[in-house]
C-alpha cells in the first residue's frame, strides 16, 4: 500500500513520534511524503521514505497529481487548526477533496491516523488494491 505523509509545521514532531511507535507498520508499505517531513520521518524513525519536493515547493501539488491518479491509498495529513486563514490551510482542502473523489482514507489529527494506521495493519484497506484497477 501507498501511505502519504503531510505535516504542517506546528506538527512535524508529532508525525515523527506517530512513526516511531507505528515503524513496524509503515515499514511493510510504500511511504510517501513532502521533503522536510520525509527527512524527518526517516530519520527519527528508520522508515524508508520516497520524498517528493518540499510542501510549499510544489510537494502537495505532486502528492494531488498522485491522488488524482489512483496512486495512493491512504493519506495522513497532520494539520495545523483552521482557526485563522492561512495559505497552507488549502493545501488540506485540495488534498482533503482529491481522497474523497478518489475513495482514499484521509486522516487529520492523531486519533483518526492511529485508526488508520491500525486498520492498514489487519488488511482492512486491501479493498483499494481492488478499487485501483
Amino acid at each position: 500500500m501507498n501511505v502519504v505523509l503531510i505535516a504542517h509545521e506546528a506538527k512535524k514532531k508529532l508525525m515523527q513520534n506517530f512513526c516511531i511507535a507505528y515503524r513496524g507498520i509503515l515499514s511493510h508499505h510504500d511511504v510517501y511524503a513532502t521533503e522536510t517531513t520525509g527527512r524527518l520521518v526517516e530519520e527519527a524513525s528508520g522508515v524508508p521514505v520516497h520524498k517528493f519536493l518540499a510542501g510549499h515547493l510544489g510537494g502537495v501539488q505532486q502528492i494531488a497529481t498522485q491522488i488524482e491518479s489512483n496512486q495512493m491509498d491512504l493519506v495522513i495529513f497532520l494539520r495545523e487548526p483552521m482557526l485563522n486563514s492561512q495559505p497552507h490551510n488549502d493545501d488540506f482542502h485540495t488534498i482533503s477533496t482529491l481522497c474523497d473523489i478518489h475513495n482514499i482514507p484521509i486522516a487529520s489529527n492523531l486519533a483518526s491516523a492511529e485508526l488508520l494506521i491500525k486498520s492498514l495493519e489487519r488488511g482492512d484497506l486491501n479493498w483499494r488494491e481492488l478499487y485501483k484497477h
